[in-house]
């Protein structure tokens, strides 16, 4: 029995249970329709889902802290999914001044101090608070931040993140950074891939226990990262190449943000593990069969969940004049980032037509394709299961292959 397949054993046994009483006890089912099919309710008590890349929206600004209150605890309740990596993102107003991006950084963590207390819940800094916190079938979080600008070339920042409960970095976003740390996806590569910076940050996540999650990088970036991690890396919130969808307008707008199948293999070749969103997939069938094909490229023990979806509603803070990031063309709606809550007004003005209208698996979470008669993983499980994955296969793809990688990452040597 390979690595893999013992620790995903481990992991599955270790949350399993007799099926009637978790099905009877998890708060999680507490949406569940009496007519759901007693596999998805046994999936969904049994295994790990998370999503490897959820942004809730809080206040970046001193002034409009703590924020509104979000119902985060419940809305996990009704996704089925037992933890998301909460994440967000300090480059969406444009960084002018020294210091911007770190008092944005602080601030934003202590609003989801906040919303944390308010709704009764903690994060989760390894995998053994994971495992403790389904057992307890409580909802919880892994910290994320998306981009290392908060950084502004002061490596000592990193523990600083570390002690506030930062367990989960995207190294890149839609920006650069003051100090770069490497070449963005969708922008014209300048840096030659990942920076001597970008080198150094990736060293103290894994001395710390910090996840070091690729999305948003460029190829040359993503391979120098992996030549330099000793430990395996996430891609959080991606798509195949070849998955396009029915929406043209769309398509053609996501493609710089989709991996082909030769850099998914690199990806997966070096122990890394790669998130698949839900846009372009108009329906929950859809994205299982998106999810399909990436395992059909890297197998089983290399895939996960990465909606780019928000679970609790849209921010948007009163001095946003609406910057968008550079050389990034996507729609507000589609971002998953802190613009706030998108007017029905604002539709066609943000998209281009009827045909760019059309749904496309972005949106809150729990509507990810409209009005879902079940939470999202539960749909998702469904889906997965009428596509053929097997019980095991789900619990891998759900969060079992991420709780691997997390566990890695976080364990103390």
């Amino acid at each position: 029995m390979g690595n893999n397949q013992e620790w995903n054993r481990r992991l599955f046994l270790t949350t399993m249970g007799g099926a009637g009483a978790a099905l009877m006890l998890n708060p999680l089912l507490s949406w569940a329709s009496v007519d759901r099919d007693p596999r998805i309710e046994a999936i969904v008590a049994k295994t790990f889902g998370i999503d490897t890349h959820n942004h809730i929206d809080v206040p970046l600004i001193k002034s409009e802290l703590p924020g509104p209150k979000v119902d985060l605890a419940n809305e996990l309740k009704k996704s089925g999914l037992s933890a998301i990596c909460m994440t967000f993102a300090v480059d969406y107003q444009k960084l002018v001044n020294p210091g911007d991006a770190y008092e944005r950084f602080l601030n934003g963590l202590t609003a989801m101090d906040e919303i944390l207390k308010a709704n009764n819940m903690k994060r989760s800094l390894n995998f053994n608070d994971l495992q403790l916190a389904k057992n307890a079938k409580k909802p919880t979080v892994i910290q994320s931040v998306e981009g290392g600008h908060f950084l502004e070339g002061k490596i000592d920042r990193l523990q600083i993140a570390y002690d506030r409960g930062l367990r989960h970095l995207g190294l890149l976003h839609d920006n650069d950074a003051s100090v770069p740390l490497g070449d963005i996806f969708t922008k014209t590569p300048q840096w030659g891939g990942l920076t001597s910076f970008g080198i150094e940050v990736i060293k103290e996540c894994e001395r710390l226990g910090i996840l070091v999650d690729l999305s948003h990088c460029d190829d040359n970036t993503v391979n120098g990262a992996l030549k330099v991690a000793k430990k395996p890396v996430l891609v959080s919130h991606t798509g195949l190449n070849t998955r396009l969808g029915q929406n043209e307008f769309m398509s053609k707008m996501m493609m710089p943000r989709l991996i082909n199948k030769e850099q998914a293999k690199i990806v997966a070749d070096n122990g890394g593990v790669i998130g698949v969103w839900t846009h372009l997939a108009d329906s929950p069938t859809e994205f299982a069969d998106n999810i399909k094909a990436m395992v059909d490229v890297v197998g089983i023990d290399h895939v996960c969940i990465g909606t780019d979806t928000k679970l609790t509603p849209s921010y948007r803070s009163p001095s946003d004049q609406g910057h968008k990031p550079e050389g990034d063309k996507k729609p507000k709606e589609q971002q998953g980032e802190n613009f706030g809550q998108p007017k029905k007004e604002n539709d066609q003005r943000n998209q281009k037509g009827p045909e760019a209208n059309k749904k496309q698996g972005g949106g809150t979470t729990n509507e990810a394709w409209g009005d879902l008669k079940q939470g999202f993983y539960y749909t998702v499980v469904e889906s997965l299961l009428k596509t053929g994955f097997t019980e095991d296969e789900i619990g891998k793809i759900g969060g079992g292959n991420y709780c691997r990688i997390f566990d890695a990452a976080t364990k103390k040597s």
